[in-house]
């Protein structure tokens, strides 16, 4: 009788567990009221094979014009096609240590399409550790009204060969939050933010894998930019509206566990 009632009551607590941990957290922890046109669509980028790619992690809100400015204003380049041409090149800045500091990104495709824009901020001399990211428009108008565009930004730290293909390729740091962090930061000191806010992206990921088998972990939000619209003056630094309070448990949560 008292085993049958420890494995009653270890069951209960394994049955709670999973409820928990599957179906009651991951809706608890999805917050979409700055969007809600995001809620439902899917947080990661595919590979052209349809493998997920890098985590979609930063957004911002203005038209494309907007967006390539704030860029520029930020320190950030964009990215050269990937061509005969430019693959020449960016292995000679690699092999030759030599700036490359346009250098192309290789495509990643999301709602079935390659990225629209890609922009990079080099490391160093030569192009095997650079921060960049990929944009794709996914709203014409946001709640705001205006285009709404998602990114995924990542940090190379190297050149190596993919863990799938066995083809040459850049591999990223696992702390795909501190390179959106850092976009956000650059962006805000443009003083062309209007305000900051979160909405959930691909939700808590301690053990993630991008389309090339690089490890990545993140607390799962994606961090927008509001770019002040023609006539408006942004503001620095810009206000940043708070997350929900479950939200604000969770980040402190995973800031602790992390840092």
């Amino acid at each position: 009788m008292v085993l049958r009632r420890l494995a009653l009551a270890v069951g209960g607590s394994a049955v709670a567990w999973a409820c928990m941990a599957y179906l009651v957290l991951p809706f608890a922890l999805r917050h979409y009221e700055h969007q809600t046109a995001l809620n439902g669509l899917e947080m990661v980028t595919r590979t052209a094979d349809g493998l997920s790619g890098d985590p979609l992690n930063v957004g911002v809100v203005g038209s494309r014009s907007e967006l390539v400015t704030a860029m520029a204003a930020a320190g950030w380049t964009p990215a050269d096609p990937v061509t005969l041409r430019t693959s020449i090149e960016i292995v000679g800045s690699v092999v030759l240590d030599r700036a490359y500091r346009d250098a192309p990104v290789s495509p990643l495709f999301y709602q079935r399409r390659q990225q629209d824009l890609a922009f990079e901020k080099a490391v160093g001399l030569s192009a095997d550790r650079r921060q960049h990211v990929r944009f794709w428009n996914v709203l014409s108008a946001g709640a705001e009204g205006r285009p709404v565009w998602l990114g995924s930004a990542s940090f190379d730290v190297g050149v190596g060969f993919s863990h799938y293909t066995g083809a040459v390729t850049h591999a990223i740091s696992p702390d795909v939050d501190a390179m959106r962090d850092e976009l956000a930061a650059d962006l805000a000191r443009t003083g062309r933010v209007a305000e900051v806010y979160e909405v959930t992206g691909v939700g808590l990921t301690l053990n993630g894998r991008n389309g090339e088998g690089d490890r990545y972990y993140t607390d799962g939000e994606i961090r927008f930019s509001i770019l002040a619209p023609p006539g408006v003056a942004g503001r620095q630094p810009p206000p940043v509206l708070p997350n929900p309070p479950l939200i604000d448990l969770k980040n402190a949560l995973w800031n602790a566990a992390t840092n």
